[in-house]
C-alpha cells in the first residue's frame, strides 16, 4: 500500500520521498513515481523502527527540501496468534506498528510546520474495530497508533496540520497474496483475485465485505491522497474505513 500511495501522489505531481528497508522495492517504487510525473523522488533505505535511522533520513530531507507538506505512514507488523507470539514478537509489533510512526512523526513535524500547509495520514486496520485472533499483536499496535494519531490531530490543530487515520479492510497486496498463496490455492482459490479472497475470508472468518470482494491498494491510496491534500480542508482526527462495507463503526 505504501507503493500505491507513493504512485498516487506522484501522479498528481507531488515530490515523493519513499522510506523502506528493501532496496529493490525502493528502486522500483522510485522509478515508477518518476514515470508517473513526480518532479523529485528520493528513495531512502531506512528501518523506521530505528529512531536514529529515521532522524538521519529526515535530516536528509530537511537538507534537500527544507520543509514537508505530507507525512504518510503505512508500515505494519506481522500476524500471529497469542500462543504463537513470544515477548520479542510483541516488542517487534509495538516497535513496527506504533513506535515507527512516532519516530517518523517526531522527525517530520518540524518540517511540516515550516510548510504553508501540511497533513499527516497513518494507516491502521479495520481489525481494531472487528477483532481477528490471527492479528492480536498487529491489532494492538494499530489501535495504539490510532490513539496517537487522534492525539496528534488535537496537538497540531493550532498549527493548521490535519491528521487522520485510514483503516483498510482486506486488501490484496503483494505481501498478502504471497503470504496466503498456499492456503488459498489449497482451497482452489486465486490469492490475487479479490472475489476469491473474500470467499475465503467468509469461509474462515465469517466476516465478508458487503461488496463481495477484497480491496485493491490503489483504492486505499486514493483516499489517502485526498486526506493528504489541500483539497481536504476540514477533516482531522478521523478514522476512515476502506473496507468494502465490512464494518460501519
Amino acid at each position: 500500500m505504501g507503493r500505491a500511495v507513493s504512485e498516487c501522489l506522484a501522479s498528481e505531481g507531488a515530490r515523493v520521498a519513499v522510506l523502506a528497508r528493501g532496496q529493490e522495492a525502493l528502486e522500483a517504487t522510485a522509478a515508477s513515481c518518476r514515470e508517473l510525473g513526480s518532479p523529485d523522488v528520493v528513495a531512502l533505505s531506512v528501518d523506521v523502527g530505528d529512531r536514529v535511522a529515521v532522524e538521519r533520513a529526515f535530516a536528509q530531507l530537511d537538507e534537500r527540501w527544507g520543509e514537508l507538506n505530507v507525512l504518510v505512514h503505512t508500515v505494519g507488523p506481522g500476524a500471529g496468534r497469542l500462543e504463537e507470539l513470544t515477548d520479542d514478537d510483541w516488542d517487534t509489533a509495538w516497535r513496527v506498528g506504533t513506535m515507527a510512526a512516532v519516530h517518523c512523526a517526531r522527525a517530520a513535524i518540524p518540517l511540516l510546520r515550516r510548510a504553508e500547509w501540511a497533513r499527516i495520514v497513518t494507516l491502521a486496520a479495520h481489525s481494531i474495530q472487528r477483532q481477528n485472533p490471527m492479528l492480536i499483536s498487529y491489532t494492538a499496535s494499530k489501535a495504539a497508533l490510532t490513539s496517537v494519531t487522534k492525539n496528534l490531530a488535537k496537538s497540531l490543530a493550532a498549527d493548521g496540520i490535519l491528521v487522520n487515520t485510514v483503516s483498510p479492510g482486506t486488501i490484496v497486496t503483494a505481501s498478502f497474496t504471497e503470504g496466503l498463496r498456499p492456503v488459498l490455492e489449497a482451497a482452489g482459490l486465486d490469492p490475487a483475485d479479490p472475489h476469491d479472497v473474500m470467499r475465503w475470508i467468509e469461509q474462515v472468518y465469517h466476516q465478508p465485505a458487503d461488496l463481495g470482494r477484497a480491496g485493491r491498494p490503489e483504492e486505499v491510496a486514493a483516499l489517502v491522497a485526498f486526506l493528504a491534500s489541500r483539497r481536504n480542508g476540514y477533516v482531522t482526527g478521523a478514522n476512515v474505513n476502506v473496507d468494502g462495507g465490512s464494518d460501519f463503526v
